[in-house]
């Protein structure tokens, strides 16, 4: 008898069909990506740009559990309602005139040296603060770093409109003197899915990332899980390691004509000792990007025409070139697009690059080049200038603003100065081209928040207006040096105390590429954010300013000198008042004889045996029955007695 299936219950099919609506109608899912930039620079060395991003879409619709996205960040986020955050472990210097800072990866990813970290809460205003406590103590112990050190008021600041267009809810704070390790990368790393066993991630071996030139780890994370306007799209983190190497000379080294060197050829294996064995089986898309600038394609051009095969190779052919429309420069600048996803570890990726021919090209800069060093000497009062220079391009210039007749640049510019450095705002001084300026006419507008002992930095928000063909422009503010307590220093106090980094942006230029139009190209993260606008910013030098230190030293020296006086005194005392002659004198003898033994007394018996004399011994000494006080200790202890006598009259 054949046996009969019972059918799915009505109840059951309404259910199954909801589910496979509700994820037809969502398609949301976590996704990963990893990428590569490489580019030369014209100063023989290459920037490595690795990016990686991991999309987790809103609570609402994919719940709290996910499989990609880190769970510490995702607790981090709700925890303490973070908008968006953004932590940068730095090591070196950004070189703004070699390696340019008009473009978007050096207006993003160029930070002061030390620790960064600003965030926006979505808060009520009187909880910002002690949202930015917790979450600073949280970041310490999850990248082994000395964030918690940010949680005092004296460190941090709240700026309204020259750090970010915005103002809001928003705490910045950096640590000039934080050392950056591979104990700050390894929990960096195990934030992404493969961690470094597998994928790009791969290549980031400690040895050759720590002995680039600069080196900048960035944490950037964007949460709308808060939002109630309905445009909930969930969290997207944004892992970036900025690497700027020296690639091995293989081969190269050439001189030509002219004193041009023939730029280094490199590899993927070359610069980091390493291939890619391959995809990171989680990520969506797995690619790697040489990127020649638009000033080297047009040195190409100048020099060859149309065959870029004369000045340079690749050793593996790209998946696909894609080329900039609409670009800063005349001659646009060149992707080569590979993907890696049919690379493993039996067939491993390691691209190279080699040069046959030696040219000469400049990075694109920023309409002024900004700097900042101290005036003054002394340990009492002293100035700081900023100083605004002029790189050249005068064309991009005349495009800031054609509504006026005069044009006019913008420049903003935001500063956080310590407490103990405290500033007098009024003596601001502007100097264009070496003469001094009306501040109402360079200074459009200017907030200033004087700083607090011991409380509050001070901040300085001020948005300059020079023209558009300054060569030098300065600004001036002068200060005097605190004083703190003993307390207060840190062991290296005679080193001096840094002022962290000014922020110098340019609102009316923005830093973006566009590319031609691909759908393929708005799954890449990387393509997105050249494209995506960037206002123009660098940052200045940290400042090391030396404050008036006391003698560490001293209260050891005075502590050591009393305790010896303090024992000679009394030690001197109590053996004058202890001691009994007598007693010495018998051990004294005693100890002599012990020392000589009976050798010391057969030459007297047989001396008195040849003398026919009966033998005596030596007679004991009278000392031993004399009294215990004699002159000679009464002279001791008169002298002692008036040592300190004459101490407690000169001293006491």
């Amino acid at each position: 008898m054949p046996t009969v299936r019972p059918s799915m219950s009505p109840l059951r099919s309404l259910l199954f069909l909801f589910f496979i609506l509700c994820f037809t109608a969502y398609g949301e899912e976590e996704q990963f990506t990893e990428e590569l930039l490489l580019r030369p620079l014209p100063d023989r060395k290459v920037l490595s740009h690795f990016h990686f991003q991991t999309t987790l879409p809103s609570t609402e619709s994919y719940g709290h559990h996910h499989h990609l996205f880190p769970k510490a960040i995702y607790q981090l986020v709700h925890k303490f309602r973070v908008r968006e955050m953004e932590l940068s472990f730095m090591q070196g210097r950004w070189n703004y005139k070699r390696w340019g800072g008009y473009d978007p990866i050096s207006s993003r990813n160029a930070k002061p040296p030390g620790v960064e970290l600003w965030a926006v809460f979505d808060v009520p205003q009187d909880q910002v603060d002690a949202s930015w406590k917790n979450l600073t103590h949280t970041l310490s112990g999850l990248f082994c770093a000395s964030v918690n050190f940010l949680e005092s008021s004296t460190t941090y600041s709240a700026p309204d409109w020259g750090f970010r267009p915005f103002s809001g809810n928003l705490r910045y704070g950096t640590l000039p003197r934080e050392a950056v390790c591979t104990e700050n990368l390894t929990p960096w790393l195990k934030l992404l899915p493969c961690r470094d066993k597998a994928g790009i991630s791969a290549l980031m071996d400690r040895p050759s990332i720590y002995r680039g030139f600069y080196h900048s780890q960035r944490l950037h994370l964007t949460s709308s899980e808060f939002d109630t306007v309905g445009l909930n799209s969930g969290m997207v983190l944004e892992q970036t390691l900025t690497v700027v190497l020296q690639p091995n000379t293989l081969g190269s080294g050439v001189a030509y004509t002219g004193g041009s060197i023939l730029q280094p050829s490199w590899s993927m294996s070359s610069l980091f000792g390493r291939k890619v064995g391959g995809k990171c089986v989680l990520a969506k898309s797995s690619n790697v990007y040489v990127h020649l600038e638009g000033n080297l394609v047009s040195e190409v051009k100048n020099k060859w025409i149309e065959n870029e095969s004369q000045v340079f190779e690749l050793s593996i052919p790209p998946n696909r070139v894609i080329k900039e429309v609409n670009g800063l420069h005349a001659d646009p600048s060149i992707l080569y697009d590979y993907s890696i996803e049919n690379y493993s570890n039996s067939k491993p990726f390691d691209l190279g690059f080699r040069w046959k021919s030696s040219l000469v090209w400049s990075c694109p800069q920023a309409p002024l080049l900004a700097s900042r060093f101290l005036m003054g000497s002394g340990n009492e009062r002293g100035a700081v200038a900023i100083s605004l220079e002029s790189t050249g391009q005068s064309n991009v210039f005349r495009s800031a603003d054609i509504t006026e007749e005069i044009c006019r640049l913008r420049v903003n510019i935001f500063q956080v100065v310590p407490w103990y450095v405290k500033v007098y705002y009024h003596t601001a001084q502007v100097f264009v081209d070496e003469q001094p300026q009306s501040l109402a006419d360079v200074i459009e507008k200017m907030r200033v928040s004087p700083s607090e002992d011991k409380v509050s930095p001070g901040v300085m928000e001020i948005l300059l207006r020079l023209p558009c063909d300054v060569n030098l422009a300065t600004l001036t503010l002068e200060f005097d040096k605190g004083f703190l307590h003993i307390d207060e220093y840190p062991p290296d106090a005679n080193q001096g105390f840094d002022i962290p980094s000014a922020v110098v942006s340019f609102p009316d230029f923005q830093a973006s590429m566009h590319f031609l139009e691909d759908h393929s190209l708005n799954k890449s993260p990387v393509i997105s954010k050249l494209q995506e606008r960037s206002t123009i910013l660098s940052y200045t030098e940290v400042l090391l300013v030396p404050l008036t230190t006391p003698d560490f030293s001293m209260p050891y020296n005075v502590i050591t000198i009393t305790c010896t006086v303090f024992a000679l005194y009394f030690g001197s005392l109590l053996n004058a008042l202890r001691r009994r002659a007598g007693e010495e004198e018998r051990l004294l003898k005693s100890r002599a004889a012990k020392k000589t033994g009976r050798l010391s007394l057969v030459l007297p018996k047989l001396l008195a045996k040849l003398r026919g004399r009966p033998w005596e011994p030596p007679p004991q000494s009278a000392a031993s029955s004399s009294s215990i006080i004699s002159p000679k200790l009464v002279m001791k202890i008169l002298l002692v007695a008036s040592i300190a006598a004459g101490w407690q009259y000169y001293f006491g």
